[in-house]
């Protein structure tokens, strides 16, 4: 299977993760065996020592030495079975480095994989991505493609592999959240810290990495430490995935060493940085042009400059488009994307984007907005809140004047074009309350559950905003608790979504 429409890929250096992909749109089994062989077993030792000769860290944002987490898994499961989970599930709008490894290079993703499976001696392979996608599709033959081999007598693993294709959400790729959807559970973040090393997939202890660590995990075998670390900086050896979209005239994936200057990587994309660079996704950090000129592409280098690396997303936000209004539109969405279980989620992020709305048009204040922040900071069930926090502090800092001008005038006079990447809008319905006002006693009790959807009058009874459709389950508690009986949820007719 070849895809009609694949990721563009470009590199600055040697091609590693994209080797053989300037010829064709997508390595089948028998090419990608051409360009990068046979795969050759290790035992868990040899392949922590690896990892470890080499510092090899995780590339889904959080940089977790793999070494530590491979022999995490290796120690929990002891003599028992353990699982090996491929993280493709990118539910960042902004990236889609993962979507294009599954998509034209899915062999190597799956070669790092079952070495990591067969080093541990697990049960299965479990490769998580977008249901429906285009990388859906192409993992799943190259799956079949294995099969076949195995079959016409080639020397496949015996490892079994399966694919699960998951709804995409921003917090879908979230450790816990990824497992629970695997287990046939709802895909959001289990609200307390469980470690998928310990009990992930099925309760077995479960080695879970993003999709380029396995791919990088597949090359660093194949090359071996020495040659592996001939191309990027000493203390983080290789190259690395960068999305870049916003401004690019090119929007494209891009390999590059580390050590290699973001400056380098945006004139090839014929990028202008404008206003500013968001690196790291929409949990990252906004970067003035100026330091983003000067920034190197390491984890160091980006710290250097004020930014993490994260999972390599770099968006330029170019000079056509309001700044602060593409801050607010994700700012909505990432509020929008929460598991809504937990106070920061539920009632603190709506209000950050309302607040940071009120900037934009000119009648709000910035010490409203981070009195908002830290209602959220570091108060979650998972990490959404803290970043989502960092994303808009950020955007405070770098975008001062810009803020100056909204404050002054009302707005800046550009329009939000939407640079920043969104998904598509969906069509979801919305909710309103009504009340049976015989019934009502004016308890307050529904304003104390939905306190950012009703409020109470003088004299104690409500009145209702409409209920966005991720919010209806919070809302059917209310009904359910109004000690009169005398609420109401109906659907409203359905609407499109605006993500962008």
């Amino acid at each position: 299977m070849i895809p009609h429409r694949v990721p563009e890929v470009l590199r600055l250096g040697p091609a590693r993760l994209t080797a053989g992909l300037e010829h064709t749109r997508r390595l089948d089994l028998p090419a990608h065996r051409t360009v990068h062989g046979e795969p050759v077993p290790r035992d868990v030792e040899t392949l922590i020592s690896l990892a470890n000769e080499v510092d090899m860290r995780g590339r889904g944002g959080a940089a977790f030495p793999f070494g530590r987490k491979l022999r995490a898994v290796s120690d929990a499961a002891g003599s028992r079975e353990s699982v090996v989970l491929v993280n493709g599930a990118e539910g960042e709008p902004a990236s889609s480095k993962d979507a294009m490894l599954l998509t034209r290079t899915p062999h190597l993703v799956l070669d790092g994989a079952v070495l990591a499976a067969e080093a541990l001696n697990a049960r299965e392979v479990v490769v998580a991505t977008a249901g429906g996608e285009v990388a859906e599709a192409s993992i799943t033959a190259a799956v079949n493609e294995r099969r076949a081999a195995k079959v016409a007598g080639a020397a496949e693993s015996h490892i079994p592999i399966r694919v699960v294709g998951l709804q995409e959400r921003f917090i879908s790729g979230e450790g816990g959240a990824l497992v629970n959807a695997v287990n046939g559970l709802e895909g959001i973040p289990p609200g307390r810290k469980r470690r998928a090393a310990q009990t992930g997939v099925d309760g077995l202890p479960t080695l879970l990495s993003n999709t380029e660590t396995y791919a990088q995990l597949a090359l660093l075998a194949e090359l071996g430490p020495e040659e592996y670390a001939e191309v990027g900086t000493s203390r983080e050896p290789g190259t690395v995935l960068l999305t870049m979209s916003g401004t690019a005239c090119r929007n494209a994936v891009v390999e590059v060493p580390t050590g290699t200057l973001l400056a380098d990587v945006l004139d090839m994309c014929d990028a202008d940085p404008g206003d500013g660079v968001l690196v790291g996704g929409y949990h990252g950090a906004w970067l003035t042009p100026d330091a983003a000129v000067n920034a190197v592409i390491s984890r160091a280098g980006m710290k250097a400059a004020g930014a993490d690396l994260g999972a390599g997303i770099v968006v330029p936000l170019g000079e056509a488009t309001c700044p602060l209004g593409e801050a607010a539109r994700i700012t909505a969405y990432l509020a929008s994307q929460s598991a809504g279980q937990c106070g920061p989620c539920r009632l603190g992020l709506p209000e950050v984007a309302r607040q940071l709305i009120e900037l934009t048009e000119g009648s709000g204040s910035t010490d409203a907005v981070r009195r908002a922040v830290r209602t959220v900071e570091r108060r979650g069930a998972c990490f959404h809140p803290d970043g989502t926090a960092r994303f808009v502090l950020s955007a405070l800092d770098t975008f001062e004047s810009e803020i100056a001008v909204h404050r002054d005038y009302g707005s800046c006079g550009r329009p939000v074009r939407g640079v920043l990447p969104l998904p598509e809008p969906e069509v979801e319905p919305d909710y309103r309350l009504d009340v049976d006002w015989s019934r009502c006693q004016g308890h307050g009790l529904c304003a104390h559950l939905l306190p950012e959807f009703v409020e109470l009058d003088g004299f104690g009874f409500p009145s209702f905003r409409t209920v966005p459709g991720w919010m209806v389950k919070e809302a059917r508690r209310a009904v359910d608790m109004c000690p009169a009986l005398a609420l109401r949820l109906a659907e409203t007719t359905p609407v499109a979504v605006r993500t962008g």
